[in-house]
């Protein structure tokens, strides 16, 4: 059964969401950061809660690690935090303040050796976040093309003991518009890597749509905002 991952995207302490990962598209969200995970951790069907530093992302430096500490302390719930992880000491100092899985994006993308190390170092505690538009795969916060294929990357790294591959198609992130379902339908068969989908997921329907796919785990964003979301689940 597909895993749900709620996203609590942070700007400044603030829970934020943005719209294809542009900056000036941020959108306060109605619940703060400590209002969300206090709610998402009252399902039995949310197993983790998916935590992004979207200023650490842009300025390629962990930024809201204080915060998040504070944001640790409220739930017993397993929590994933990603934003601007681009070294050793980071990912252990947020696995000593008790932060159970790191994400590595634009980094790890750029120094596949450095990836194979943490991921070693940190077996299957560590997921790399690759977010493109369709396969064209972005870093620096979205704001960078990488001039790499999903599917070649895929290839390179299919050995490394990560956690899982978050994908995100920046076309569809922020929009409700539904995940990019067939490339994320040829990742779970391209990879044993576990594949996370990210972006665009509106409703129960794309949740069944994915798990279908045998997608391992879905990170919901602005539709964990919307009560109907939850409503049937416990």
């Amino acid at each position: 059964m597909i895993k749900l991952w709620p996203a609590i995207d942070l700007i400044n302490a603030t829970s934020v969401r943005l719209t294809e990962g542009k900056y000036d598209s941020e959108e306060k969200m109605a619940r703060s950061a400590e209002e969300s995970i206090t709610y998402y951790s009252k399902f039995d069907c949310v197993d983790r809660i998916h935590i992004v530093d979207l200023i650490g992302a842009k300025q390629q430096t962990s930024v809201e690690q204080d915060y998040i500490k504070t944001l640790r302390e409220l739930t017993t719930k397993p929590i994933e935090v990603g934003g601007g992880i681009r070294t050793v000491e980071t990912i252990k100092a947020y696995f000593d303040q008790g932060i159970d899985y790191c994400i590595v994006g634009t980094k790890a993308i750029q120094d596949l050796d450095w990836l194979a190390q943490v991921a070693q170092q940190f077996p299957n505690r560590i997921y790399l976040s690759v977010d493109a538009y369709k396969q064209a795969i972005k870093i620096n916060g979205w704001e960078q093309d990488a001039q790499l294929d999903l599917f070649d990357l895929v290839e390179t790294i299919n050995h490394l003991p990560l956690g899982g591959l978050i994908y995100t198609d920046i076309s569809k992130d922020g929009r409700l518009a539904g995940p990019n379902f067939e490339i994320t339908g040829k990742l779970v068969q391209q990879t044993d890597i576990p594949i996370v989908a990210s972006g665009g997921i509106r409703d129960q329907e794309d949740i069944k749509k994915l798990d279908a796919l045998n997608v391992y785990a879905a990170i919901v964003g602005k539709a964990a905002h919307n009560p109907q979301f939850w409503e049937g689940l416990s």
